[in-house]
């Protein structure tokens, strides 16, 4: 995604999928955030969170439109996850940068057995 421009203030590529990396994160039962096997290592030593599997897309009414790629932790129910994880980025967005979110479309890739 380009610079995206809210209100006269442009926001570099990445600052928008970082917002959303974190809301996921924090739900209950996210496991982790964007493809599969991403996470290991190079998350234990990255200082800033993976937006890998996260897509972002602005329509003609300047709204954005997610897509997220999540693995969840086993026991947890997986439709009341991905629901948590909707709220949580369109109550981030909306908070943190003003934009509204028309959709966040929330897959679930695996299940993780450790939390």
């Amino acid at each position: 995604m380009a610079d995206l421009n809210v209100d006269g203030m442009a926001l570099a590529p990445g600052v928008v999928e970082t917002i959303i990396s974190i809301a996921a994160k924090e739900v209950q039962g996210v496991a982790s955030v964007g493809p599969s096997g991403v996470g290991g290592l190079r998350s234990v030593f990255a200082s800033k969170p993976s937006t890998q599997g996260i897509e972002v897309d602005v329509d003609d009414n300047d709204a954005l439109h997610v897509s997220v790629r999540i693995d969840v932790y086993y026991g947890h129910v997986l439709p009341e996850v991905a629901d948590a994880v909707r709220t949580a980025i369109s109550d981030a967005v909306a908070s943190q940068i003003g934009i509204p979110v028309g959709s966040v479309d929330v897959y679930i890739d695996g299940i993780q057995f450790a939390e």
